[in-house]
């Protein structure tokens, strides 16, 4: 490693086009892409299925896994030496339509059935339609066997839990929790680093194939907690007021912590322990480090190696994402 090597890499993120999804990730946040519908950008990404690529600085072309081999262990930090992979994966999603009734595994059971990690996961609603609803669990608790009946007889929604959405709630989403992003939801989404989901419904929904899509009942049964959520959400989460910023603690758990920084002036960014990504939903900031100073608009992120301090300028909404 030598010191041009470790400096915050501003990332590309891959783009899906899910066919819930809408336009809103290339109107509002500037991603380019030829696809019609952009249903996610995976901002800070390390995983296999869509990596995150340095756009700047001598590791520019270098996927963020190949960056951070190159760095070495120190760019994560001691707070992830015992994690075998990078540790998360954060995602802008714009859901135009439903996404399926799913749920995510528990390590444990993803590792000895997919290869993967298990998903838990955390949401953010940066905005949404009057009216938007979500899927949080289940109203009250339910047995394994009621949970496939009611899948079987298409009598499932009676029993979930439909949450009233607002711009600036924040849902925590341990793996086993059954759920679904709603119509008319766009959300910065903090997450594991997987992508291992187990769709229980799709409400008939036919793929790009023209086909039904594959659902996972079995495996959906196997890991779900029928039983209601017992994490707060909505607005939620302690504020700190600092001179030029307010910063939100969102959700903190094993797997990451997740913050929300409200920048109208300054804020300094040190973390001796662990990397830090940021990601820009609103305005735009200037980035200051000794490794060099960065503009950057909404919809951009960084992944500020371990050890570097930074000093945000300006007025924007920041997520901040570290372990």
């Amino acid at each position: 490693m030598t010191d041009s090597n470790f400096y915050p890499l501003i990332l590309k993120a891959p783009l899906k086009d899910y066919i819930w999804g809408g336009t809103r990730l290339k109107s509002d946040f500037g991603f380019e892409s030829e696809l019609e519908k952009v249903a996610e950008a995976w901002v800070v990404s390390c995983h296999k299925d869509g990596p995150s690529i340095v756009s700047n600085g001598s590791l520019k072309g270098k996927t963020l896994e190949e960056a951070i081999e190159i760095m070495g262990s120190d760019a994560l930090g001691e707070a992830c030496k015992d994690f075998d992979r990078f540790p998360i994966l954060v995602k802008l999603i714009d859901a135009k339509d439903r996404l399926s009734i799913q749920v995510h595994p528990s390590d444990e059971y993803a590792r000895a059935n997919e290869g993967d990690n298990g998903k838990t996961e955390m949401w953010y609603v940066i905005d949404c339609d009057e009216g938007a609803q979500l899927v949080y669990g289940f109203k009250h608790s339910i047995g394994s066997d009621e949970f496939k009946e009611r899948i079987e007889s298409n009598t499932l929604d009676e029993v979930l839990n439909y949450v009233d959405v607002h711009k600036g709630d924040m849902f925590f989403i341990p793996s086993g929790t059954v759920h679904a992003i709603g119509k008319g939801i766009l959300i910065a989404e903090i997450q594991q680093n997987s992508n291992v989901t187990y769709r229980v419904s799709d409400y008939g929904r036919l793929g790009a194939d023209g086909k039904p899509r594959q659902l996972h009942v079995e495996k959906a049964i196997a890991v779900s907690n029928t039983n209601p959520p017992l994490d707060l959400y909505g607005k939620v989460g302690k504020v700190t007021i600092n001179d030029g910023s307010t910063v939100r603690n969102l959700a903190k758990c094993k797997y990451f912590d997740a913050k929300l920084i409200s920048l109208d002036g300054s804020y300094e960014v040190k973390n001796s322990t662990s990397f830090v990504s940021l990601v820009i939903i609103d305005g735009e900031i200037e980035l200051e480090s000794e490794q060099g100073s960065y503009a950057l608009k909404k919809g951009e992120s960084v992944f500020v190696p371990c050890g570097i301090t930074l000093t945000l300028k300006g007025t924007a909404q920041i997520l901040s994402a570290s372990v």
